[in-house]
């Protein structure tokens, strides 16, 4: 079981590492009992799955994604224990501006790598 604040590590050129503001490693809360299982990685991976984000140093998955989807992602973490309405966690921020740029695809609004720092000055 993993529970409080613990250590990801972000891959290089994810979705994820560009909302967090192209860190190395946030720090995020958990609470939970599952996680993926090691042997199904690789074969998750070769299916599309991205996991950007994973315990430093052993092989557990906190956060996937699936590139090929305009917003898609999912983490073992609880963004919303970090979240604060005037200090939005980051994967808030970027499904909220993803959602507006699907809904109103014409008007100017941010791509959602673009909006999470604008919206989150906070270091996580």
């Amino acid at each position: 079981m993993r529970l409080g604040g613990h250590d990801i590590e972000l891959k290089p050129g994810t979705l994820a590492w560009r909302l967090f503001g192209k860190k190395d490693s946030v720090r995020m809360r958990f609470r939970h009992r599952y996680e993926v299982a090691p042997r199904y990685i690789e074969m998750l991976e070769k299916a599309g799955l991205v996991f950007s984000g994973s315990a430093p140093g052993q092989p557990i998955m906190q956060i996937l994604e699936i590139p090929s989807h305009p917003f898609f992602m999912g983490t073992q973490a609880h963004p919303c224990l970090t979240s604060r309405p005037l200090r939005p966690q980051p994967m808030f921020v970027g499904f909220a501006a993803a959602a507006l740029q699907k809904h109103y695809p014409h008007q100017d609004s941010p791509d959602c790598t673009k909006a999470s720092p604008k919206m989150c000055e906070r270091t996580f």
